[in-house]
């Protein structure tokens, strides 16, 4: 009997070490305010496109997670350390980054465009903002692209998307410089009568979910991404977040 528990305790034993890596709850990053994609509810939720897409996600994957919002430009740092298990927000897949992190499959289709006050009638492309003080948000692909294209008197980094638009409004800059749906969303809504969309589309690009080097999940979220596409989730939620279809 003496053995026989012995044996029982060491199988549990064993079953413990290597049940950690399966039963562990992911740590998913998301930005703090990046509306549609990521931001917080009437009810102090956060939700969005990129939240619900994960949700998604997560059910078809069998995973559990808990959401841990914080600023943009600590969530690739974040996934180098292995700190976070999951990065979905809005997180543009660039050559140097893929060097540092892994992605999967680009899940949205976007580009930069220009905001600027209602009453503007000077700034129409990029090539106008040769002199004029620019806004956009810290660690992000367009930071690279305005200082790179717009000649600007001066770049100011924001974390947070509230605050490079209010410094457009309360005109401390003359240009908001950032991702298209983003832009156009607070456009149509908070900045509606305020601020304007001029320009086209600059940069495609595509996002996609960062996972650390190595991360096993990253196949698995790809197949889950796959099934929303073709079961008419992604399109649902597409829908919901934007107004209109993919592809529209």
């Amino acid at each position: 009997m003496k053995r026989l528990i012995q044996i029982a305790l060491g199988l549990a034993l064993v079953a413990a070490l290597c049940a950690p890596a399966m039963a562990k709850k992911l740590v998913v990053a998301h930005d703090t305010n990046f509306k549609p994609f990521e931001f917080k509810g009437e009810d102090g939720k956060y939700t969005g496109f990129d939240i619900e897409l994960w949700q998604a996600v997560a059910k078809t994957v069998g995973v559990e997670y808990e959401l841990q919002p914080m600023d943009f430009n600590g969530i690739i740092p974040g996934l180098q350390t292995g700190n976070i298990d999951v990065g979905i927000a809005g997180i543009t897949i660039k050559a140097e980054r893929q060097q540092v992190i892994d992605f999967s499959a680009p899940y949205y289709d976007s580009g930069l465009m220009i905001l600027v006050r209602e009453g503007d009638t000077a700034i129409k492309s990029v090539e106008d903002l040769k002199g004029k003080i620019v806004a956009t948000k810290t660690a992000t692909s367009s930071v690279d692209f305005v200082k790179a294209s717009a000649n600007a008197k001066e770049v100011k980094l924001f974390p947070n998307n509230d605050g490079m638009f209010f410094e457009l409004m309360s005109g401390g800059a003359d240009a908001v410089v950032f991702d298209m749906p983003v832009v156009k969303e607070f456009a149509m809504t908070a900045g509606k009568g305020k601020v304007k969309t001029v320009g086209p589309l600059y940069q495609g690009q595509s996002y996609g979910i960062g996972f650390p080097k190595g991360s096993p999940l990253v196949a698995k979220v790809n197949e889950a991404l796959k099934k929303a596409k073709t079961d008419g989730t992604y399109e649902k939620l597409y829908i919901k977040w934007f107004g209109y279809a993919p592809g529209k």
